[in-house]
């Protein structure tokens, strides 16, 4: 487990693709049952340590996910988010680039609880949720191209449907119309930065992941 960030109140992980951050169906240990069990170790805890969820990253993203330590960090970390002011920015890789170098999408998703999957329309439809994000492509390699996304709305599978809504899904993403999966599973969809005050001291924090091993392999220019 690659922990970014710690102190009494927030634990924040660099997560691996494939990994759940909340147990479900499939009886995986999750992440937040492997951060309960590491802070009950490190702190000789004779129960269960307190862990709160502040967000969720789907299975097959890597990159931070943010756990308050404490009731009162998870209250004021929550307020953040409701208030966006928490600054999420991530990393896509795709094949085919959008249209445009830079550019804000707006877009109104609906959500298919059946099958785990939202789509993204142009217009506002019954049931829908605004989605916002700005893109930037900040670098190619020979086949691929690494956008940065800064995430400005907080829907289900956001990036991923509104990437492809544009034409530019997500390496490996089958879900959303990239033609073969990835060797691991996974999609190329990375929470890389985080950015906010912290709820109790009041400090700036800003947090980078390092991205997986297996992007390497891309060299970037």
């Amino acid at each position: 487990m690659n922990v970014l960030y710690e102190d009494n109140h927030l634990i924040i992980i660099n997560k691996n693709c494939g990994e759940l951050v909340h147990s479900d169906i499939s009886g995986d240990v999750a992440l937040e049952q492997k951060v309960k069990e590491y802070l009950k170790k490190k702190c000789n805890k004779p129960g269960e340590a307190f862990l709160g969820v502040i967000h969720r990253v789907d299975r097959p993203v890597s990159g931070i996910v943010m756990f308050a330590r404490t009731s009162k960090a998870l209250v004021r970390m929550n307020k953040l988010l409701q208030l966006n002011k928490i600054k999420k920015t991530y990393w896509a890789i795709v094949k085919d680039l959008p249209q445009k170098e830079e550019d804000i999408l707006i877009h109104y998703i609906v959500r298919n609880n059946k099958i785990n999957r939202s789509h993204a329309h142009k217009t506002e439809k019954s049931g829908s949720k605004k989605a916002v994000l700005r893109y930037r492509h900040i670098a190619s390699s020979d086949r691929y191209h690494l956008l940065e996304i800064d995430l400005q709305t907080g829907r289900h599978h956001q990036i991923r449907c509104q990437l492809a809504a544009v034409g530019s899904p997500i390496r490996g993403d089958l879900k959303y119309g990239f033609p073969r999966s990835n060797p691991n599973g996974g999609i190329s969809l990375h929470a890389r930065k985080i950015q906010f005050v912290h709820p109790i001291k009041n400090e700036e924090i800003e947090i980078i992941a390092k991205t997986p091993e297996e992007w390497d392999k891309f060299e970037f220019e």
